[in-house]
């Protein structure tokens, strides 16, 4: 028999993904102003009750721009780069939190992952409703049968997904500085709602009179 279950539950956290980059004449100015402006958005994390072990932002990247004339190659900049992820645990920060980002010079919003930090316990529970689910089943069709559902036998496989009901964020529209002007009202973002399911194959002994 095969057992599933499915379980909603509404988003409660954020977990954003945002770029920053500077391109300068040398490598050292165009690392200190990526820095700079890091450490501007790390500044300004506590109003949106954001501690530094909800941030990642460890690594930094720097490489030469040339230009080509004649084959012949020529120095011309360097580019500094940082990713950063912040983890927002009260989403009705994130709109703020956003235009906050770019105020500061971040360059891009480059994705929004919706999770809920009830996901393992969720995960636990559909699993639990989804072996249900197939003693229900198995119970069902033995009767069907003129029999009486036995003892567990084996259990093929479970699998345990989660979801976007709307679609995930994956393809967000990326937001950059340069689309950064003040908007008539507020962004309003809707919440999408993740589906945990799970699906169990489970085999029974049968009891026949």
């Amino acid at each position: 028999v095969e057992g599933s279950a499915e379980l909603q539950a509404s988003p409660d956290i954020a977990v954003i993904s945002l770029a920053v980059e500077s391109v300068q004449k040398l490598s050292i100015d165009a690392k200190k102003d990526v820095d700079d402006r890091v450490n501007n958005l790390l500044d300004g994390l506590g109003k949106f009750n954001v501690d530094k072990d909800n941030v990642s932002a460890s690594t930094i990247t720097t490489r030469p721009n040339y230009s080509y004339t004649n084959n012949k190659r020529e120095l011309v900049d360097y580019t500094a780069s940082r990713d950063i992820t912040v983890t927002l645990n009260n989403l009705d920060y994130l709109n703020d939190f956003m235009d906050f980002a770019l105020s500061v010079k971040i360059n891009s919003i480059r994705n929004i992952e919706l999770k809920s930090s009830k996901a393992s316990s969720l995960k636990d529970e559909v699993n639990l409703l989804a072996v249900e689910n197939a003693k229900q089943q198995g119970k069902s069709l033995a009767g069907a049968f003129g029999a009486k559902l036995g003892k567990i036998y084996s259990i093929n496989a479970i699998s345990n997904n989660s979801n976007f009901r709307f679609g995930a964020n994956k393809d967000i529209e990326r937001i950059t500085t340069s689309r950064l002007s003040a908007p008539s009202r507020p962004g309003e973002y809707l919440q999408e709602s993740i589906v945990f399911s799970a699906t169990i194959h489970a085999v029974f002994d049968l009891e026949v009179d």
